[in-house]
Formats: structure tokens, sequence, C-alpha cells
């Protein structure tokens, strides 16, 4: 049977991922102590001792504004690591998949960032991003990077939860209008990244298929919307009454350590002309999720 190997499996992506990749193979999930990323020789000894015909790697530092005071955890778990596990990927002839973030951009572009379009990152996380996605090319294995944004689920920490708290316990609320993007919901991000894999190794699919196939792609939601109008919708569909009153504030009045792009939002034209696979809607996303919500 095929072997899966899954970091960060307590995250809410790879929560997701052990579910959405189990009929692929045999899914190896490991959460953060099992497998410590800032550890290179810990990640080269478990990847030989699994042997494992797809690394999928959806593990990460995320905490943006605390990376601009922890540059060196940042860097080894966003940086170092990933490169790691793709040359160990080389090594045994597995095939990786890597989750990476719209912060490798600026936000300047006026549209969609495509792939290939440079990359500038403002912050130590987003630096520390795109350092993986270099370490990755480099060592030259099969790979997917996944670049997403805006991730959240009900799970883990993530805006969507955070607004349904801060709803039941404040009648005001100041949220960032100036900044755009697309909420993408973890059990979409997953569902779509097993499909990509499935095609991949579908009956008939070859290593030079893979290897032709092999490179950078957008995978978020589609549409976009600032953080104001994110929060706008998760209140409403929630049925909080009384709703907060949600007062939309530009960036500079709520200063953070990290600078975050202006412009979030990224073309998955590229995936859907090479899978044929899209995320779906943002807003239907987001109803679906909360609808599991409001069931529980």
């Amino acid at each position: 049977m095929r072997r899966i190997l899954l970091t960060g499996k307590g995250g809410q992506v790879g929560w997701e991922l052990q579910r959405s990749l189990a009929p692929l193979g045999r899914v190896v999930a490991l959460d953060s102590q099992a497998l410590n990323l800032a550890d290179a020789d810990a990640i080269r000894r478990t990847v030989r001792e699994i042997a494992p015909h797809i690394i999928v790697n959806p593990a990460a530092y995320t905490a943006v504004d605390k990376a601009e005071s922890e540059p060196e955890l940042a860097y080894a778990v966003n940086g170092t690591a990933p490169g790691v596990l793709a040359e160990e990927a080389k090594r045994c002839g597995a095939f990786l998949v890597h989750f990476s973030t719209d912060y490798v951009f600026d936000g300047s572009k006026a549209g969609a960032y495509q792939e290939g379009d440079a990359t500038n990152p403002l912050s130590v996380y987003g630096k520390s991003k795109l350092a993986g996605e270099q370490a990755i090319r480099a060592a030259a294995a099969a790979h997917l990077i996944l670049r997403t944004s805006w991730v959240y689920g009900m799970r883990g920490r993530n805006f969507l939860l955070t607004m349904l708290r801060l709803a039941r316990e404040r009648s005001e609320m100041n949220i960032v209008a100036d900044q755009i993007g697309a909420p993408t919901w973890c059990r979409s991000l997953a569902e779509v990244t097993a499909l990509m894999l499935a095609q991949l190794y579908a009956p008939g699919s070859s290593e030079a298929n893979r290897q032709h196939l092999s490179g950078t792609y957008h995978l978020t939601s589609s549409g976009s919307v600032s953080w104001h109008g994110f929060a706008t919708e998760i209140i409403r569909l929630a049925g909080i009454a009384p709703a907060p009153h949600l007062q939309a504030i530009p960036s500079s009045d709520y200063p953070t350590p990290a600078v975050r792009p202006k412009n979030s939002v990224l073309s998955n034209d590229k995936l859907y002309q090479a899978f044929g696979l899209q995320a779906g809607d943002w807003l239907d996303n987001l109803q679906l999720c909360m609808q599991e919500q409001n069931k529980g």
C-alpha cells in the first residue's frame, strides 16, 4: 500500500488532510511532538524510517507577528525544514506536497497574483515561507508547492473562530477593511489537494507526468473580500443577536509587528488549466462551514 507521510496532523489543515488523503494510501500522520521540524536530523531520520511514497507538509510556524521576534525558529521550520523534506523526497523517490502563502507577495499588485509574479515578502513569516519554497526547488524533487491564503476552519486558531468568540463578548469591533484576500476553508484546501494527488497517481500516470506537473500552484477559494467583509458574513451566518457593530478601519489604525500585504488575491487559473480543479467560491464555502458549526 502507498505510504503517505503527513506532518502537522494537529493543525486545521493537517486534520482535514488526514481524512481526505486516506483513500490514497496509508497515512502516517505526525504532530509536532512526533516530528520536530526545527530539527533537521529528526526529519531525515523520520523520512528514512517511514520510506514514504508521498510527503505532505502542511506544518508551519504560523505566528506571523511572533515571527518578527523569533526569526531563527520561523526560518528553521518554514525555510530549512521544507528543503530537508525535499532532499529526502528526492533521495527515496517520494513526491512532496508543501503549503505556502500569499505572504510571499507584497500586495502592491492591482490584480490577482500569478504564480510567476515577482515575490517580495514584507514580514519575517513571508520571507521564511519564501525561503522554504526556494529550498524545495533547489532540491529538484518532484513536488507541488501550493500557495493559499486566509485559511480558516472550526479547529485551531483562525479569524473565523476569533470573530465568533469576540462577537459574543463585544458590542462593537474594529475590523481592517483595506486588506483584500480570499478566505479559504481548510476542508476545501485538503480536498483539492487530495484530488490533485489522485490524478498524479491515477492508473496509467507516470513519473514523467508527475515531473511535468511538478511546480508551484495557487490554491485558494475564488472571489475576494476584505477582513471587514469576511467578519460581516461570519456574524450574519452565525445568527448572532444582537450583532455587534463592525467598524471598518484602515490597517494604519491596527498596527501589528508584521506588515501584511494589502492585496492577497491569488489567481487559480494555472491550477484549473493543469488539473481541472477549483476550491469553490469563498462565500459558498463559508456557508458550508458555518452550517456544520450551527448543527454542532
